[in-house]
């Protein structure tokens, strides 16, 4: 079972920007995948707003963000490829056999290649290629620190409606 580093950003104050950025990163991930702990089925599947956002949608979506950054466009791999959906408001769609603990693994393994694949980037600092061009690795980076903070936003709130409801 894969899982989240320990390391938290004051961890990594006197650290390089890398590992400042890989430790702000997983605290995101830590705290958008745990979004589901202690709910039933039913209640992360509950639709709160007109989107098709659900708390186990937003977890499956950062799935499939962590492998458009880190697998699209630092290895250059094709979303066909990778399989996963063309457009993000796809990744957002729950099968009938998505559940919390599955959704959750997929997740943290999408962040465990997403690790591997920032270290090849830095070994080899190449920018990724993407529908916008040639993209610095420190780009993907606060692109995605930009992402799971919106989601995690987006999470705590309907957690809290959910939980009040």
């Amino acid at each position: 079972m894969s899982s989240f580093p320990p390391t938290f950003a004051d961890d990594v104050i006197d650290q390089p920007a890398q590992a400042q950025f890989e430790a702000f990163l997983d605290e995101h991930r830590r705290e958008l995948n745990s979004c589901l702990d202690g709910l039933t089925e039913e209640q992360a599947r509950r639709s709160l707003v007109p989107s098709r956002t659900t708390l186990l949608g937003l977890v499956k979506h950062a799935t499939f963000v962590e492998k458009v950054w880190f697998d699209e466009a630092v290895t250059c791999r094709s979303r066909a490829e990778i399989g996963i959906p063309a457009t993000p408001d796809e990744s957002f769609i729950l099968d009938d056999d998505d559940t919390i603990a599955g959704v959750q693994q997929a997740h943290r393994e999408a962040c465990e290649s997403s690790r591997r694949a920032g270290c090849r980037g830095r070994r080899h600092p190449g920018p990724g290629l993407t529908r916008r061009g040639p993209l610095p690795l420190r780009w993907v980076y606060l692109h995605m620190l930009r992402e799971l903070a919106q989601h995690g936003g987006h999470a705590d709130i309907l957690r809290e409606q959910l939980l009040a409801g």
